[in-house]
């Protein structure tokens, strides 16, 4: 756990760096989330996502039924979202519920642990879904990680892209 926290931090800290440091166009959105989907005849479906101008992946998912934005992090244990997003979905912990111990960028802070009935990125689905919730301070940017891309068949970067296949 302590070592899904560093990573977790590590993300956020990462994130937060390459938005101070890469200055965004006039005309640019604030991501990239055009992706591909293809399915095939055996039942597999997979997703390529490019990469956005800093060299990050981001997806449009749902939780639950519910928009939500990620960047995908390889390097997150689990998928982690701020309260602001959570509450959306109807995950409010208690403050009592901030047990698990997070390092981020911001310093350690406490974490809830939460279980995703369903999480859909483009056409993949996954199903009872490992998270964190972590306050709003710690974490600007949702992380889609591997409590969800464990459970795909597979998932690896190829000429400039995550592809995700289930």
């Amino acid at each position: 756990m302590i070592f899904a926290a560093v990573l977790v931090g590590l993300g956020t800290f990462m994130a937060q760096l390459a938005d101070r440091l890469t200055p965004a166009p006039a005309s640019a959105t604030t991501s990239v989330r055009s992706a591909a989907v293809d399915t095939s005849a055996a039942g597999q479906r997979s997703l390529s996502v490019p990469t956005d101008r800093r060299g990050h992946f981001r997806a449009d998912g749902r939780i639950d039924g519910q928009r939500i934005s990620f960047m995908i992090d390889t390097g997150a244990s689990m998928v982690a979202l701020n309260e602001s997003s959570a509450a959306r979905f109807g995950l409010r912990p208690a403050r009592g519920d901030y047990i698990a111990t997070v390092t981020t960028a911001n310093g350690t802070v406490k974490a809830a642990r939460a279980k995703l009935a369903m999480v859909e990125v483009g056409e993949l689905i996954v199903r009872d879904v490992d998270a964190l919730v972590l306050p709003d301070a710690a974490l600007s940017e949702n992380l889609l990680g591997l409590s969800f891309l464990s459970k795909l068949k597979r998932f690896a970067y190829a000429n400039g892209q995550m592809v995700l296949e289930q």
